[in-house]
């Protein structure tokens, strides 16, 4: 039966660079690519029009949060989820693995896919840079009495109760599966569990078995509905933490159950993903794409493209728009900052994305000060240009084998 995704390596770069086309039920992405995540359907304060302008090609979107609201089942009604947000390009959905984490590790702690000693998040625009911490395992009284604190796994599943309201509810691998098949994306996400990146070599392994469990049971459910199987790709999620051993066994665990493609998810240091993607990427059918869960900025979308990752996802850039921080080829800045409050330049003179060609610094640095809702859409918009065009001057790049050259012009002027 012929796949209702596939991929075409185009040419490849040095190590495991490569540059492909990867083809959905709705439309083709062209690879390497960011894909900008719709958590809701719905990326913040920008309208599906704009996607094309903005240089996105497809985007992900978040199947525990679609299923608590507005519920799997209206989706469906709806058509589907490219016909709810009115959006006909191609579509991927989480399988809501992350949240087992965020609601139940790191829940109230400000989670990041990053080990806590490397985590910043942009809180607002006022106190900058914020660090968060991240704590081991958590399954203690507190999270088993708390409305919407509760995440508790086993090897059934995961149990929860919503954040929105204290309802309770539970994800298993075929619900998971069941969920996604209604919302009806191009390529869904077996379930796993992202486990902290603090969590020892013991727990990796539990969580990681525990994973490849649910990786055959949501297969399994997936194949055996023939109608979402001939319309529907689906990922494997590697997982193994920091521990170069787990994440060869995982990798090759995932190889041997012939998914569509392969998501690398789990936490990372900004030191380990390099050689923890190489390792990954060497194990995983080279014919078939790869996707980085939740890690995109300028820096890792390099580092991942050389490693051989196809498409990428992050929430940081619009999360750094919407409170003041943009992306230039200088790097980065804070539009509130007093300097900016006379500079009528565009906000990267380099960029030809709409915000720098019909906005001034000046401009948007008033909209940020006075709390205009405008200035945080400018932000979430730019910074997804900016993402989307860098990676697909990255596959420009690969294809006229100069990666290694066009990295090293970037960090010429760019400061992390």
């Amino acid at each position: 039966m012929k796949r209702p995704i596939s991929f075409e390596i185009e040419k490849r770069g040095a190590g495991l660079a490569r540059a492909g086309v990867l083809k959905t039920p709705h439309g083709e992405i062209k690879t390497p690519a960011f894909t900008p995540v719709a958590t809701k359907a719905s990326l913040k304060g920008i309208a599906p029009s704009q996607f094309k302008e903005l240089g996105v090609q497809g985007i992900i979107s978040n199947t525990y949060h679609l299923f608590l609201s507005p519920g799997e089942k209206l989706i469906e009604q709806a058509g589907g989820i490219h016909k709810f947000m009115n959006f006909d390009g191609p579509i991927m959905t989480d399988s809501g693995g992350f949240q087992v984490f965020s609601l139940g590790v790191g829940f109230g702690k400000k989670v990041s896919k990053f080990s806590s000693e490397e985590m910043f998040d942009f809180v607002n625009p006022t106190d900058g840079f914020t660090k968060s911490n991240i704590a081991p395992v958590v399954f203690d009284e507190e999270f088993s009495t708390s409305h919407g604190k509760l995440a508790i796994v086993d090897d059934e599943g995961v149990s929860f109760t919503s954040h929105i309201d204290g309802s309770f509810h539970r994800f298993t691998p075929e619900r998971s599966i069941e969920i996604q098949h209604a919302l009806g994306a191009d390529i869904i996400y077996t379930f796993d569990e992202c486990t902290s990146p603090t969590a020892d070599h013991e727990y990796q392994k539990e969580a990681m078995d525990r994973t490849h469990a649910w990786a055959k049971r949501s297969l399994a459910a997936h194949r055996q509905d023939p109608a979402k199987d001939a319309s529907q790709g689906i990922y494997g999620i590697t997982q193994g933490g920091r521990f170069e051993d787990l994440r060869i066994e995982s990798a090759k665990a995932l190889a041997d159950m012939d998914f569509d493609g392969y998501g690398i998810g789990g936490s990372f240091s900004k030191q380990d993903i390099l050689g923890i993607l190489e390792v990954v990427d060497n194990e995983l059918p080279e014919g078939k794409p790869r996707h980085l869960l939740g890690i995109g900025e300028p820096e890792d979308i390099f580092i991942g493209a050389a490693a051989g990752i196809d498409t990428f996802d992050c929430v940081v850039p619009t999360r750094k728009g919407r409170t003041g921080c943009f992306y230039t080829h200088a790097g980065q800045i804070i539009i509130r900052n007093a300097e900016f409050k006379e500079d009528f330049s565009p906000i990267d003179p380099d960029c030809d994305c709409f915000v720098c060609t019909r906005f001034t610094r000046a401009y948007i640095h008033h909209l940020f000060r006075t709390n205009e809702m405008l200035g945080p859409i400018l932000g979430s918009a730019h910074n997804i240009h900016f993402l989307t065009k860098l990676t697909a001057n990255i596959r420009e790049a690969i294809l006229n084998k100069r990666l290694g050259a066009f990295r090293d012009e970037f960090f010429g002027t760019y400061q992390i």
